[in-house]
């Protein structure tokens, strides 16, 4: 199977991987990079009409998106992790870099790796796989109809290990005809092996991005859990023992019951998506003394911790350059634009999703800093889930702008069904002015400043 076909197009690490790839072959990434910039506005306008649909019909469209890419489970022994690994690193030009960095998917590590001109190799992969006839608010019955797919897909790939993943609050819409196998490498695969040995430079370093973030699991097997519910706008109480806003959501969304009833967890394990294995830790350490490179950890608690000091180290960095420090740019899970920050000066911060939570970590780094500028791009998700920040919630964010403040593609009437802002956001930012030149890129001694709250890089 062609490792594009096995790996979800829409999952947070393949889009960080574009967007920094893209940025390292001097790139811009329109349409999330998904589609030529000549069809960029086209594609804007049939989203537009999507936008336009009876939100029934709209989700619809937005689930088959994703269902369309799920793999047959019948196939999954054709999913190899080599031919992955092989397809993460073909995504970058063929060059010498003087870091490498590998391990947690993490939007504000995009812009700090585009600042170092630094490739970024994710540990974590979302594997979709097709599966009907069971009810998404059922999760006992979700892990029972995951056991024969996943046995399948850990037999052909020793490597791996697997977190089967259910949210029916945020990824609602997709798991209707799907199931989400996260898989994370738990040994260094062999290409990002031959990665480093013939792209590292001489005397160059490899930083492992480590996010401690963990979550209550059911164990499976030996390389395999169950994780219900993930990070985002629901608490793992909610998940697990119910409560008004779930009763609510399933109200809403015509469920036969007011609380899901998921397996027992029976231990704590990296968090699906943004969580880091640490056994690759072995793997790293032998390969840095086998080819002589330094290994460094970057480490913290939570996907948002990194952002406010990322953010900062590019406003010190714009002043050393002598451009305005004061223009923000905030992002949304896979909406990055690493080459057009640096284009136009602005200052990034990203947002995992656009919960509660991620609100109220813009608003706290807000609260401390000025902006003359503020623009906003936000991921739509399709759902009315647990803990979404509303549109005039994030308006009052932005209108916190001195001179400048503004939803960059977003169409206040359609969100979080907004599916044309995926397309608008880039052309919209890119039509900021005044640019500048791409800057020359940093170091990592230039980042040994690199800590903050829970931030540590350490050697």
């Amino acid at each position: 199977m062609r490792p594009a076909r096995a790996a979800a197009s829409f999952d947070s690490a393949t889009g960080m991987l574009r967007a920094l790839s893209r940025f390292l072959a001097g790139q811009d990434i329109p349409a999330i990079g998904q589609a030529p910039r000549a069809l960029e506005p086209a594609l804007g306008a049939m989203l537009a009409g999507v936008n336009r649909l009876p939100p029934r019909w709209a989700e619809q469209l937005y689930a088959f998106s994703g269902v369309s890419e799920a793999v047959p489970p019948a196939r999954l022994d054709e999913v190899d992790s080599d031919r992955l690994a092989s397809w993460i690193v073909d995504h970058y030009p063929k060059r010498r870099y003087p870091v490498v960095f590998i391990g947690s998917s993490n939007g504000a590590l995009v812009h700090l790796a585009a600042a170092l001109d630094a490739p970024w190799l994710p540990q974590t992969l979302l594997v979709p796989v097709r599966r009907r006839g069971v009810d998404r608010d059922d999760p006992r019955a979700e892990l029972e109809a995951g056991r024969v797919p996943a046995a399948r897909l850990l037999a052909a790939n020793p490597d791996l290990v697997l977190h089967h993943m259910h949210d029916p609050n945020q990824d609602r819409l997709m798991i209707a005809g799907m199931s989400y196998f996260r898989v994370k490498w738990r040994r260094l695969p062999e290409a990002y092996r031959r990665f480093l040995r013939d792209h590292l430079a001489a005397g160059g370093a490899v930083v492992a991005v480590e996010c401690d973030l963990s979550w209550p699991v059911t164990r499976v097997g030996p390389r395999h859990v169950f994780q219900f519910g993930a990070l985002g706008g629901a608490s793992v109480a909610e998940y697990h023992s119910g409560g008004p806003r779930v009763a609510d959501l399933l109200r809403r969304y015509g469920a036969r019951r007011s609380s899901w009833r998921p397996p027992e967890p029976d231990e704590q394990a990296p968090e699906a998506e943004w969580g880091f294995e640490p056994e690759l830790l072995t793997d790293l350490r032998e390969a840095a003394h086998q080819h002589r490179f330094s290994l460094r950890r970057l480490r913290f608690d939570h996907p948002e911790q990194l952002s406010p000091v990322v953010a900062d180290l590019h406003r010190t960095w714009n002043e050393r350059r002598g451009l305005p420090v004061d223009r923000l740019l905030v992002e949304s899970f896979l909406l990055l634009e690493p080459h057009w920050a640096l284009r136009t000066g602005s200052v990034p911060f990203w947002m995992a999703f656009n919960t509660e939570s991620s609100h109220r970590a813009l608003r706290d780094f807000l609260d401390t800093r000025d902006f003359e500028e503020i623009r906003l791009m936000l991921f739509s998700h399709g759902t009315e889930s647990i803990g979404l920040a509303g549109i005039d919630d994030w308006r009052q964010l932005v209108d916190r702008a001195g001179r400048c403040g503004e939803l960059l593609g977003v169409d206040p009437r359609a969100f979080p069904r907004d599916f044309a802002g995926l397309v608008r956001a880039h052309r919209e930012l890119s039509r900021v002015r005044p640019c500048w030149q791409l800057p020359p890129p940093h170091t990592l001694s230039d980042v040994d400043e690199l800590v903050g709250d829970g931030v540590r890089l350490e050697p």
